[in-house]
């Protein structure tokens, strides 16, 4: 007998291989077999301690069961470090909405979600919303499509427009913030003044992300202390030159992958 643990819980077993044990447990040919985290129907000898989860297709696996997923996707120690973070996102645009996203899938526990707009049919063309989304506060309609995608992510929703009165209480308690407005005097007022009330909190800041071509122009940049630029600081939105969606995801890739980054190398 080895001890082993299944759908969240120990038990013992007799069974070699994890073959002969999803046999006695599973109902259905349709049903997804997870050993310590990966999703697998081969023959694969049981250890002790492993654990498993069978998990019906097309349902939500349990929260357990998609931690643990998660957990070996991402390598335990960097996960909980993920997990147990929060990260603050300013303007849901083109940026905002897509920085999101990946952080939600990328496992980041807490996400602060600030905008005031309602979605636009002139956003379709380059954020992450669906045209049933139309009308709806960016803020309500990101929440409700992360909710599907990561159900177990804590969401805050700010539905207000910063500014420098506010933003000194917008921001206690996250570990990092991604600036991701759409209008030069809103990038201004934040990197000028975040600093101030934020010393010890990142400030991830996009510059110059405008039409197409030249990706790799695109960069990560440190200006200084706990303040980052993403984007090539050069091509603004102008007349046939507009915002468009691949750019503007290679930039909130930018983002969203230095937030990881940061929060893997945090003591």
């Amino acid at each position: 007998m080895m001890k082993i643990k299944f759908n969240g819980k120990e038990l013992e077993t007799s069974f070699k291989s994890t073959l002969e044990f999803f046999q006695s447990v599973s109902v259905s040919e349709n049903d997804v077999w997870i050993v310590n985290g990966f999703a697998t129907k081969e023959d694969l000898n049981l250890n002790e301690n492993d654990e498993l989860f069978c998990i019906q297709k097309n349902t939500l696996p349990p929260k357990d069961a998609l931690d643990a997923m998660m957990r070996a996707r991402h390598t335990p120690k960097l996960h909980d470090k993920l997990k147990n973070s929060s990260v603050a996102v300013c303007g849901l645009g083109g940026l905002g909405s897509h920085i999101a996203i990946m952080l939600a899938r990328s496992g980041i526990g807490a996400l602060k979600l600030i905008d005031f707009d309602v979605v636009e049919p002139s956003n379709l063309n380059r954020q992450a919303y669906r045209v049933c989304d139309l009308g709806k506060f960016k803020t309500e309609a990101l929440k409700e499509q992360i909710k599907e995608i990561n159900p177990y992510t804590q969401i805050e929703i700010q539905t207000l427009k910063i500014d420098e009165q506010n933003l000194a209480h917008l921001f206690k308690g996250v570990n990092i913030v991604c600036e991701a407005f759409d209008t030069p005097l809103a990038k201004a007022m934040i990197a000028q003044n975040f600093h101030k009330f934020y010393p010890d909190i990142t400030l991830i800041c996009a510059s110059g992300l405008a039409g197409y071509g030249d990706s790799n122009s695109i960069q990560t940049r440190k200006i200084a202390k706990n303040f980052y630029v993403c984007g090539d600081l050069v091509n603004a939105a102008q007349v046939g030159n507009g915002l468009m969606a691949p750019r503007v995801n290679i930039c909130a890739g930018h983002q969203a992958n230095l937030v990881l980054e940061l929060l893997a190398n945090k003591e």
